[in-house]
């Protein structure tokens, strides 16, 4: 069924996710991350401390990890759709401009798990102990960062009559979509998704005290589960193996491996859940 151009309902998009401030640019975008980046360290650092880690801590390792994870996502983004900065009539350096979008999720986890290593390493941290303080906050940061691809008017979905359809700028739309108005907003999608995942880990974790890296596992498989239907209803161009697009195959991978480890450490999260609730989590590994 086509979409009518013009709608009843609709979620408009921004008209421009760029504010000039004198000659500086402000971008939708880069606040999203950093906003996210911040809610994220705030979290962190709440739960850091209420399982006995050392006050501060996260801020030492978040100044790490946050550049490496910045990195590590545009490294896996541009390797996962080289056609977009490679080739004839494309041009290399916009590989690295990363306020037009363009951010892995995957890349920025290996990017951020390395420069939190190394964090770890040099402030005598428990890498484990820092990943599940983490995990809920990480999703609350996705969710706000899913807001520049709102602004970006990118990375929406199949067509769509729905009320809460996203309204998309011709000059936006891909090729073979140009008749259609409005789309399925899977930036709100994932952002709705990511915040119950945080309420869901929250809990969970109230109730079983995960340590070990299982509350991040958690995580990544709650995550991985969204992004698949998610990705689904995708239409921008995105490379494919078989029947799915590549990021529909990473979550199954990602998702086995992060159950695999879950599935295999039960006993020992067992064990941590029958530890009085008024003993750090350093005392009780």
């Amino acid at each position: 069924m086509i979409a009518p151009l013009n709608p009843v309902l609709y979620i408009p998009s921004p008209s421009s996710g760029v504010w000039e401030l004198g000659p500086v640019p402000l971008r939708a975008y880069a606040f999203g991350i950093i906003i996210g980046a911040l809610v994220a360290i705030w979290m962190a650092e709440r739960r850091f401390q209420s399982r006995g880690g050392r006050e501060g801590a996260v801020g030492d390792v978040a100044i790490w990890a946050i550049p490496f994870g910045i990195v590590g996502a545009r490294i896996y983004h541009v390797a996962t759709d080289p056609e977009l900065y490679f080739g004839e009539g494309r041009h290399v350096v916009d590989a690295l401009m990363i306020w037009k979008g363009g951010l892995g999720i995957w890349g920025a986890v290996a990017g951020g798990a390395f420069g939190a290593w190394i964090a770890c390493r040099r402030h005598n941290v428990s890498l484990s102990m820092f990943a599940d303080a983490l995990a809920p906050g990480l999703l609350v940061a996705q969710a706000i960062g899913r807001l520049g691809n709102w602004f970006n008017q990118e990375l929406f979905g199949q067509p769509t009559t729905l009320p809460w359809g996203l309204e998309i700028s011709a000059g936006n739309r891909p090729a073979g979509f140009e008749q259609f108005a409005t789309f399925h907003p899977t930036f709100l999608y994932e952002l709705l998704w990511n915040l119950a995942a945080a309420g869901v880990l929250i809990a969970l974790d109230r109730k079983f005290r995960f340590t070990g890296g299982r509350a991040f596992a958690l995580y990544v498989m709650l995550y991985t589960v969204g992004r698949f239907w998610i990705e689904m209803l995708r239409i921008d161009t995105a490379n494919e193996i078989g029947p799915f697009r590549l990021n529909v195959w990473t979550s199954i991978i990602v998702f086995t491996l992060a159950l695999i480890y879950f599935v295999r450490t039960r006993a020992k999260t067992r064990a941590i859940a029958d530890v009085p609730a008024d003993v750090p989590e350093a005392e009780a590994s």
